[in-house]
C-alpha cells in the first residue's frame, strides 16, 4: 500500500470516529485523550512517579524547551511519562525506560543539530568567504564586496523548522508513544495531517487513539509531552486441557479419633461404588490461543492449548463425544496411579458360611456379617468386614482389610494384607500387614508389619504375644500388670520373615509327606505322587533360598539406617523389646516409656 493510500485510510478511519463519538461534542482546546484536564506536571504533584523519564537539566530536551519558552513565553513543563494511568507492570516499566531515554536522546540531539547547525554553517561560510577575501587581495574590490554581501545576508536568515511528531515503540510492538519537537523559527506548528503522516511513515496503522490524534494539535501541552497514541491488540495463549475428576485419586485411610477416645471403624469405607456408565472423570478441551495483533498492524501468533487423555483402565471407557470416562461394569473404582480402573466388587449381605463357602475373589469384597470358624477370603482387593472374623479362619486382601467388630482367633486364624488393616481388636491371631496396622487392643497376637503398629484409641493396649514392627510401635500399655511376657520387636523385615517362616514350615511338612510315602510300596500311584512332591519341594527350596538372599542384601542396606522405636504411656515388667540381637528386659514398671537403639545398645527412656 503506497503512503497516500496509507494516510488516507487513517484519516478517513479518524473521521468516522470522530463523527460518530463527538457528534455532540465540539471542543477544540484543552483536551486529553481521557479527560478534559491535563495530567499536571510532575513538579506540581510532589509525588514520584516510576514511569516518568527524569532527565538533567543540560539535556538537548531541555535545551530545545528554552529555545520554544523564549520564542513563545510561556510554556508548560516537558514531562516523559509511560504510564499516566499506573496500569503498566513496573518491571514492563523499567525496562522501557531504558529504551525510551536513547530514543530520546538521538531525536533531541538531531534536532539540536539541525537548529543551531544551519546558522553555524552560514557563520563558517563567512568566516571561509572572509579568509579567501584576504588570500585573494588581487582580486576586484568590487566582487570581494558582493560576496561579503551576500554572506552576511546567508547568516542572517533565520532557521526554519517545522514541529516533528517521534515515536517510541516498546519491545514487543504493542505500544506507541508520541512526543512532539516544537518548530523551530517560522517553521509549521503541529497539524492533525502532519501527525497522519507522520504515522504513516512511521508503519502505525493499528490501535490508533484517533480521539487523542485528531485533537492533540489543538492542546496546549503537545509539545514535550510523551503520549500513548496507539495500543496494539496482545496475544493470548490457549488454556491446556484439563481433567475434572469425581472419585477421589487418593484415599486417606487414616481413622480419626473422637472426645471419647473411641474409633468407628464403619466409617473407614475404602470401597467407591460406581454404577455401570457412571461418569468417573470428565476432560476440559484445550482452547484455541488467540493471536494478537501490534500496532504496526502485524500479527502476534499465539500458543494453543495442549491436550491431556483421558486417564482409562481397565473396565472403563471413553463417551461417544471423548470428553467423558465413564465405567463399563457396576464395582469400585481405583485410580492406580496413572489411571482409574473399576474392579469388581463382591456383595455378601451376610456371613461367610456353608451358604457361600469359601470366597476366592478377583475384585473387591464388601462382607456385611462375619467370618465364621474355618472358612477362607481371598481377594485381590479390599476386604471389608462389617462383623468378626473368627477362631480357625483365614483372610487375605490384596489390597486394605477393615474389620469393624474385630478378629477373634484361636492361634490358628491367619491374616493377611498387602497393604493396612483397620480392625477393632486383634486376639490370637497371626496378621501379616505389608504397611501399618491399627487397632483398639492385642491379646496374645503374632504381628508381623513392615510399616507402623498404632494402638492409642479404645483400651490401647498390647497384652501378650509378639508385636514385631519395621518403623514404630505406638500404644497406651504394653503389658500386663501380672507381669505376662510381651515381646516387641523393632527394625528388620517382619514380612519377609514371616514368609520365610511359612516356607521352613511348609519344607518340613513336604519333607514328613516324603518320608512316608518312601515307606510304602512300590507302585504307579507311589511314583506319581513322588514326581509332584519333589516338584513342590524343589519350588519350595528355592522360594525359601530367594527369601534368605534378599534378607541378607535388604540387612545391608538397613544397617545405617533407624531401627525403629517404640513409645507408650507405660510399659510393665515382663515386657521384652528387640532390635536384631540385642534384647533388654524390663524388671519394673516404665512411665512415658521411648525405647531405641543408639551406638547398638538399646536405650530405654
Amino acid at each position: 500500500m503506497s503512503l497516500k493510500k496509507k494516510l488516507k485510510k487513517l484519516l478517513s478511519a479518524s473521521e468516522a470516529k470522530k463523527e460518530e463519538e463527538t457528534k455532540n461534542e465540539h471542543t477544540e482546546q484543552n483536551v486529553h485523550p481521557q479527560t478534559d484536564e491535563m495530567p499536571p506536571d510532575s513538579e506540581d504533584t510532589g509525588i514520584h512517579n516510576e514511569a516518568l523519564l527524569e532527565l538533567p537539566q543540560e539535556h538537548p530536551l531541555y535545551q530545545l524547551y528554552n529555545l520554544r519558552r523564549r520564542d513563545a513565553g510561556y510554556l508548560h513543563a516537558p514531562r516523559l511519562c509511560l504510564d499516566e494511568d499506573g496500569v503498566l507492570p513496573a518491571d514492563f516499566i523499567k525496562r522501557e525506560k531504558v529504551r525510551l531515554r536513547t530514543v530520546v536522546n538521538k531525536e533531541c540531539n538531531a534536532r539540536l543539530k539541525d537548529a543551531k547547525g544551519k546558522k553555524s554553517h552560514h557563520k563558517d561560510k563567512n568566516s571561509g568567504k572572509a579568509k579567501d577575501k584576504t588570500a585573494g587581495k588581487d582580486a576586484g574590490k568590487d566582487d570581494g564586496k558582493a560576496k561579503k554581501k551576500e554572506a552576511e545576508k546567508k547568516a542572517d536568515e533565520p532557521v526554519n523548522l517545522d514541529a516533528r511528531p517521534c515515536f517510541f515503540l516498546s519491545a514487543d510492538k504493542l505500544y506507541a508513544w508520541v512526543f512532539v519537537l516544537p518548530p523551530v523559527g517560522e517553521g509549521a506548528e503541529l497539524s492533525r495531517e502532519m501527525l497522519y503522516e507522520a504515522m504513516v511513515v512511521q508503519g502505525i496503522g493499528y490501535g490508533v487513539d484517533n480521539r487523542l490524534a485528531d485533537q492533540l494539535a489543538h492542546n496546549e501541552h503537545k509539545y514535550f509531552t510523551l503520549y500513548l497514541i496507539a495500543k496494539g491488540k496482545p496475544a493470548f495463549d490457549g488454556k491446556n486441557g484439563n481433567i475434572v475428576d469425581y472419585f477421589p485419586r487418593v484415599i486417606e485411610r487414616v481413622l480419626e479419633v473422637d472426645e471419647y477416645d473411641q474409633v468407628d471403624y464403619t466409617a473407614l469405607n475404602l470401597i467407591r461404588n460406581v454404577k455401570q456408565g457412571q461418569e468417573i472423570c470428565r476432560l476440559i478441551k484445550p482452547t484455541e490461543g488467540e493471536p494478537g495483533r501490534t500496532v504496526l498492524d502485524q500479527e502476534v501468533p499465539a500458543k494453543s492449548g495442549k491436550s491431556v487423555p483421558l486417564p482409562k483402565g481397565r473396565n472403563t471407557e471413553i463417551s461417544e463425544d471423548g470428553v467423558s470416562l465413564l465405567a463399563s461394569i457396576a464395582g469400585h473404582v481405583e485410580y492406580t496411579g496413572r489411571s482409574f480402573q473399576v474392579k469388581p466388587v463382591l456383595d455378601i449381605p451376610g456371613n461367610v458360611d456353608f451358604s457361600t463357602g469359601n470366597i476366592n475373589f478377583l475384585g473387591d469384597v464388601n462382607i456385611k456379617g462375619d467370618v465364621l470358624s474355618g472358612f477362607t477370603v481371598r481377594a485381590m482387593g479390599n476386604i471389608q468386614v462389617g462383623g468378626v472374623v473368627e477362631k480357625g479362619s483365614t483372610v487375605e486382601a490384596g489390597g486394605d482389610l477393615i474389620v469393624v467388630k474385630g478378629i477373634l482367633g484361636d492361634g490358628t486364624t491367619v491374616i493377611r494384607s498387602h497393604r493396612s488393616v483397620f480392625s477393632k481388636y486383634i486376639e490370637n491371631s497371626t496378621i501379616y500387614v505389608r504397611e501399618n496396622l491399627q487397632t483398639d487392643c492385642i491379646i496374645n497376637g503374632d504381628i508381623y508389619c513392615d510399616g507402623e503398629v498404632v494402638v492409642r484409641s479404645g483400651r490401647g493396649s498390647i497384652m501378650g504375644g509378639r508385636i514385631w514392627a519395621a518403623k514404630k510401635v505406638t500404644a497406651r500399655a504394653v503389658g500386663a500388670p501380672s507381669e505376662c511376657r510381651t515381646a516387641i520387636a523393632l527394625g528388620g523385615l517382619p514380612c519377609t520373615n514371616f514368609e520365610r517362616e511359612v516356607v521352613q514350615r511348609e519344607l518340613r511338612e513336604l519333607e514328613q509327606e516324603m518320608e512316608k510315602l518312601e515307606c510304602q510300596l512300590d507302585s504307579p500311584v507311589k511314583a506319581s505322587l513322588l514326581s509332584k512332591l519333589r516338584i513342590r519341594l524343589s519350588a519350595a527350596e528355592l522360594k525359601l533360598k530367594q527369601l534368605e538372599d534378599d534378607l541378607i542384601d535388604i540387612k545391608i542396606e538397613l544397617q545405617d539406617k533407624d531401627s525403629g522405636r517404640l513409645e507408650c504411656s507405660v510399659a510393665y515388667p515382663g515386657t521384652e523389646i528387640n532390635f536384631g540381637d540385642e534384647m533388654v528386659r524390663l524388671r519394673r514398671e516404665s512411665r512415658q516409656c521411648v525405647a531405641k537403639l543408639v551406638n547398638g545398645e538399646i536405650v530405654v527412656t
